[in-house]
């Protein structure tokens, strides 16, 4: 990813302390179970797939309507493309590795049968906060363990760090999804801003969160890959 399409993320530490309250819960790992626990009241799935989007505030919706969210426009695609599926969002805001972590098995048991797949989504707060990488992969290698032991096919959609956090620090970060996609012969999707990141007509005022037509250009990047990976579950 060239720099120049990450220049509107220059000064992204500055602006820590609005993604944490992007979450309307603590900063630490407290309040995600509630938030989980809200989103697990989710209907019986009768018939079709189910899907999981298991990620922080690019996943929950952060800034938009429900119906203008990543999980809800991706169900609507992929009902469009002639598929039976419903997509859980399991999206907390502001949610790091380490919180998604100790949620994943809570979120899980919440459901109403095992998922066809889950799309994971996380570590970009742990960058936006210079949390060390190698805690994230950690983390996120913590949560693939538990996903392969239950059976759950992933597909991950990596992050990259922004410019500002240093050559070494961006060089560590960005290997991170490549190899846990390597590690876990995972399909990855490697940017999940790809194509939005820096146009103010498809991001929010924050310049961190897609906006409805960003929104609607990721789902039409991803879809076609999910479509595929479903298909085959």
């Amino acid at each position: 990813m060239k720099a120049g399409r990450w220049s509107i993320y220059v000064g992204a530490m500055a602006i820590v302390q609005l993604l944490t309250a992007c979450s309307g819960q603590p900063t630490g790992n407290q309040g995600t179970a509630q938030t989980a626990e809200v989103r697990n009241t989710a209907a019986p799935v009768a018939d079709g797939k189910l899907l999981v989007a298991f990620g922080d505030s690019l996943y929950a919706g952060y800034g938009v309507a429900q119906n203008e969210s990543f999980p809800f426009r991706l169900e609507q695609a992929l009902k469009a493309g002639g598929l039976a599926v419903q997509v859980h969002n399991a999206g907390v805001s502001g949610e790091t590795s380490l919180g998604g972590m100790q949620r994943l098995a809570f979120t899980l048991d919440g459901l109403p049968r095992k998922p066809d797949l889950l799309l994971l989504d996380l570590g970009g707060n742990d960058m936006l906060r210079g949390l060390p990488p190698e805690d994230s992969e950690k983390n996120l290698r913590a949560i693939l363990d538990q996903l392969k032991q239950r059976h759950i096919p992933v597909l991950l959609t990596g992050m990259m760090a922004a410019p500002n956090m240093g050559k070494d620090y961006g060089a560590k970060f960005d290997a991170i999804y490549p190899r846990l996609a390597k590690d876990y012969d995972l399909p990855l999707y490697p940017f999940f801003l790809d194509g939005v990141i820096g146009d103010p007509k498809l991001m929010q005022a924050d310049s961190i969160h897609p906006n409805p037509a960003g929104v609607t250009i990721i789902v039409g990047k991803i879809a076609p890959m999910v479509a595929g990976l479903l298909k085959d579950a």
